[in-house]
């Protein structure tokens, strides 16, 4: 028999429509939910994700994202969803997310799901770690070409509630209510065939609003492309830009600093230094010497995702919950507790909660809050720019 060949879409981009609808998922979810059909069994279960293995490269600490689609897919079906706040730092074996109910209803979602939450949870947590590396200079979210055009907004909005100050891309800005920052490409600076000439023009087009940030490493001397934009914009010019990585050419903290002297000898103090290409949390804490501000692209937008699993930890037989989980899972829902006094944290049986925080005896509160019951919202979620501030609140000082 032959199979049915559809039309090829133009963008190769799944629908919200494919994904609400279950089609974004693997075979062998549909597979087994055929079986359960064909057989008429009904299980309500509880399932529990979890990073139970470690985080990408060598991380010691997560911030969750993605909450708000997750919500999106598993509203109006008959779920109950308890979760971390969107933006909660969270560890290794830590629950961020239980589900329950009919296993047969959602379980072909499970692979929607944990995308929604392993790559957004990865970029945001990149941004966080690139974000505390700059030791609370501004941080822009520049990797918009770095990624499928289709997700960019989602991208965007998972670096900024991760710590970014702000995004390039205009639909990620969009999204989040923001102004898109950005000034001038290289590319309009060969097409005008000089630096200062594009800052010029730049300076007598472009809305006031918007900052002269001035780009130097096009074709000159970083230094003589400096004083030459800040002569010709004088108070107008907020900052240079340095793109150019070490690995294409030079030393780029050599570089700045050359840029910062002879600015600040000539009177320029106020002109800061914008440094961006092929940054990182790494490479951060080496330029904060004399940098002001960052632009990362690349290593955010492409950031490792957390590996999320999803797994049943207890089952309905006959009205009573049964503790059952595979082979390596430990059994049973569990519940996250956070000191608020010392910081102390503890996973615990949902069904044995601690009263008070067993290291300093403190004010001991629960970390998952139910936000679905039998699929319906429970809460007003919060928006983007309070889940950035409750994230820099927890950020630690250094990594």
């Amino acid at each position: 028999m032959a199979r049915t060949v559809h039309a090829q879409p133009k963008f190769h981009i799944a629908t919200p429509e494919q994904i609400k609808g279950g089609h974004v998922t693997d075979a062998y979810f549909v597979r087994s939910k055929q079986i359960l059909d064909r057989k008429k069994i009904d299980k309500n279960v509880k399932l529990e994700i979890t990073l139970k293995k470690r985080f990408p490269e060598g991380w010691e600490w997560g911030i969750f994202a993605g909450l708000d689609e997750a919500l999106e897919l598993l509203k109006d079906f008959p779920l109950d969803v308890w979760a971390l706040p969107e933006g909660a730092y969270f560890k290794v074996n830590e629950p961020v997310m239980l589900v329950a109910g009919n296993y047969r209803e959602f379980s072909v979602y499970e692979t929607a799901l944990l995308g929604f939450l392993c790559q957004a949870s990865g970029v945001a947590t990149k941004a966080a770690r690139c974000k505390t590396a700059a030791q609370g200079r501004p941080v822009w979210a520049f990797g918009a070409r770095r990624m499928h055009p289709a997700i960019a907004p989602m991208i965007d909005r998972a670096a900024y509630i991760g710590g970014c100050d702000g995004v390039s891309c205009i639909a990620g800005a969009e999204l989040l209510g923001e102004e898109p920052v950005g000034t001038i490409p290289h590319a309009l600076i060969i097409v005008l065939e000089e630096s200062a000439t594009a800052t010029g023009f730049f300076d007598q087009i472009i809305d006031k609003k918007v900052q002269r940030v001035a780009l130097i490493d096009t074709f000159g001397d970083e230094k003589f492309e400096a004083l030459e934009n800040a002569e010709l914009l004088g108070e107008n010019i907020y900052a240079v830009r340095l793109d150019t990585p070490s690995s294409r050419r030079g030393d780029m903290l050599e570089i700045a600093r050359e840029v910062r002297w002879e600015l600040d000898i000539r009177g320029y103090e106020n002109v800061k230094i914008f440094i961006s290409g092929g940054l990182d949390e790494d490479v951060i804490p080496q330029l904060n010497e004399v940098a002001d501000e960052y632009g990362v692209g690349t290593a955010i937008s492409n950031a490792r995702v957390c590996d999320f699993s999803m797994d049943i930890v207890e089952i309905e037989n006959d009205g009573t919950w049964e503790l059952i989980a595979k082979r390596g899972k430990p059994s049973g829902a569990k519940q996250l507790y956070v000191c608020d006094d010392c910081g102390y944290r503890q996973v615990v049986y949902w069904q044995k909660p601690l009263a008070q925080c067993p290291k300093c005896l403190g004010r001991w509160e629960p970390r998952l809050i139910k936000y679905l019951e039998r699929g319906k919202l429970l809460k007003p979620l919060p928006t983007p720019s309070e889940i950035r501030d409750y994230v820099l609140r927890q950020l630690p000082d250094k990594l």
